[in-house]
Order: structure tokens, then sequence, then C-alpha cells
């Protein structure tokens, strides 16, 4: 298995392309769509995957979905924004081109996607409907914005609740083994472990 990583976009908004024999999935493609839709151009796209609906997170959702065929998993709280997506964009950013997922997820989902076993996990307080991927059996969780390298997701934006985001984490934390590497949604690639003994936002009291 292959795990890319490119950072897109203004907000530098991490997409991940995970490859195994030909096969893929597309977790948040944000923006820059000609570039990704280059990324993939050698394999096989069987899904987009969206941990969110944030406009940095989707972006480049209709032109992927339209160049590769495959279906968008949405979660299903968050759907209509994807479908209404510049309403919900920041001011200077944007256009982005609405698109209607085909699928939707609440967590919980068991997912057999491009030959990998992936595990929905709600992960919500970044925004309501929020969800991650781990996928166990090669060790990695894509977390979108829960958990970051040193960092956590922020909850000032519609919808976002701190405590809520905090029990999304130690739900992580208590889930998943310590060497899970953690491929976020922005900034770089840590370990659970790592961030439950160094992350200054969850060895802060409660």
């Amino acid at each position: 298995m292959q795990a890319r990583g490119f950072t897109v976009g203004p907000l530098a908004e991490n997409c991940w392309v995970i490859e195994e024999h030909g096969r893929a999935i597309v977790v948040d493609p944000g923006d820059e769509a000609d570039r990704l839709i280059e990324t993939v151009e050698d394999v096989t796209v069987e899904a987009i995957l969206l941990t969110h609906t944030h406009f940095d997170h989707v972006g480049a959702v209709a032109p992927m979905a339209r160049h590769t065929g495959a279906p968008v998993y949405c979660p299903a709280t968050e759907t209509f924004v994807l479908r209404d997506i510049n309403a919900y964009v920041f001011p200077g950013y944007g256009p982005y081109e609405p698109y209607d997922p085909e699928r939707t997820l609440d967590g919980g989902e068991h997912l057999t996607l491009a030959g990998l076993d992936i595990d929905v996990l709600f992960t919500p307080g970044h925004s309501p409907g929020h969800v991650s991927f781990s996928i166990p059996h090669h060790g990695l969780v894509l977390s979108g914005d829960v958990l970051f390298q040193g960092s956590i997701g922020r909850t000032d934006l519609p919808g976002g609740d701190h405590e809520r985001l905090m029990e999304s984490i130690a739900d992580l934390l208590d889930a998943l083994p310590d060497d899970t590497r953690v491929l976020p949604g922005h900034m770089g690639v840590t370990t659970l472990g790592r961030e439950r003994a160094t992350n200054p936002f969850l060895l802060a009291p409660r």
C-alpha cells in the first residue's frame, strides 16, 4: 500500500491518495483539481471519501468525481453543505462546484474499497458530521481536521463543539494503537502515541 499526500489550495489542505495494486481511494480532494486528477491517471479510483464538507476539503470533489467516475462518500448530516457549497465559503475564496454525493456515512460502517478494509469512525466536534477513516491492516487513520501534529481541529466555526472534539480524540486514542500513523487534513504526518505524549492540547487539564 502507498499513501501519497498532496497539499492543495490557499489553506494548505492535505488530500490523500491511498493506493494498492493500481486501485485507489481519494480522501478530501480540497482544491487544485487539475493537479489531483493528473496524480491519479495511472490508477483506478474506486471512491472519493470525505471526512467533512468544509470548503477547503471539498473544492475539487465535483471535477474529480466527474473525471474518475468514482462515487463520493460524504457524512450524512453534511450533504446539504456539499450540495450548496458556495453558501458556506469564506469571503474571498471559491467559487466551487456543488456536488450531490452518491453515498452517505454515519460512522460505524465497514467499507471494502480498492482492496482496503476501512472502518468509518464518527469523530464530530470540528464539524457536526465529521468522520475519520481507519485502515487497521496498514496501521493508519485519516483524521481530517480532528487531530494534527501538535494541535487539534478548530471549533469556532458553525457547528463546532470543543468538548465533543476532545471526546472524539479520546475515542481515537482508546480505539487504535499508539503506533497508528495519523494522516491529517493539515500539517504533517504523526502517530497517535506521539500526540498522546506531546500534544499540548491533550496534555492540558480539561
